[in-house]
């Protein structure tokens, strides 16, 4: 199979270098995208700069701030382009262990989606506030229970998919930008009807930089599986599928 890990990246020029050195020793023979947002901290230029020495390294370059699911859509098409078998997203700030990604492509053996789960028995995290967790945890719970998904971790962002899951139909009309997005796909990938699996992972909280989460992004998510939620139970009651 050929791999190409998308790592969407703004202001994590410190986290950049030792995530992609990892990656590449984890998994010798994938490919990196970087999709950077113009970071003002340089991390485009750094990321070129491995680049220039890896060319199974690439940098997608970006005009601006537009949000982790534009980021993540515009590299699933840019690998889409170029025929990878599996594509697979991973945070930029080393919360996602490289040392992991095996047993996500591993586990493509029997499903077209594999995500890496902190929610499953073995699946930890690591340096979180509790009110990280309660934060995650509910938001999961929330969007699980009202939009009927089969799995314990909805709002993770370690995931595998096979390139034929990703079809154009399935990014055109993803509208969510935030990280209500990870929601928002993998509700479309379950109603498409492909096969989803859960590996434990362990998640550590970043080390450098700021994290990108807040009450905007918290907001967004809960409005929009709310809105879902109440689509899919008027769609059943007039026998109509919601988009």
């Amino acid at each position: 199979m050929r791999v190409l890990v998308i790592v969407p990246t703004f202001n994590e020029a410190d986290n950049i270098p030792p995530l992609i050195a990892r990656l590449r020793a984890a998994v010798p023979d994938c490919h990196v995208l970087v999709a950077d947002d113009n970071s003002p901290d340089g991390t485009g230029k750094v990321a070129d700069e491995i680049a220039d020495g890896d060319d199974h390294v690439q940098v997608l370059h970006r005009p601006g701030k537009e949000g982790l699911g534009a980021a993540y859509a515009a590299g699933f098409r840019w690998g889409l382009d170029r025929g990878y078998d599996v594509l697979v997203e991973m945070d930029g700030d080393g919360s996602h262990r490289p040392e992991e990604l095996p047993l996500l492509l591993a586990a493509l053996d029997d499903a077209d989606l594999v995500l890496g789960s902190r929610w499953v028995p073995g699946g930890r995290i690591v340096n979180w506030p509790r009110y990280r967790e309660l934060l995650s945890r509910g938001g999961s719970a929330y969007s699980r229970l009202l939009l009927g998904l089969p799995v314990r971790d909805v709002t993770g962002g370690f995931r595998a998919f096979r390139g034929h899951v990703l079809d154009s139909e399935l990014l055109t009309d993803v509208a969510s930008k935030g990280y209500c997005f990870q929601v928002d796909l993998l509700h479309r990938v379950v109603r498409a009807g492909h096969r989803v699996a859960e590996v434990p992972i362990t998640f550590v909280e970043r080390e450098h930089g700021d994290s990108k989460m807040s009450r905007d992004i918290v907001i967004e998510a809960l409005w929009r599986v709310t809105a879902w939620g109440v689509a899919a139970r008027l769609g059943k009651l007039t026998g109509t599928r919601h988009t």
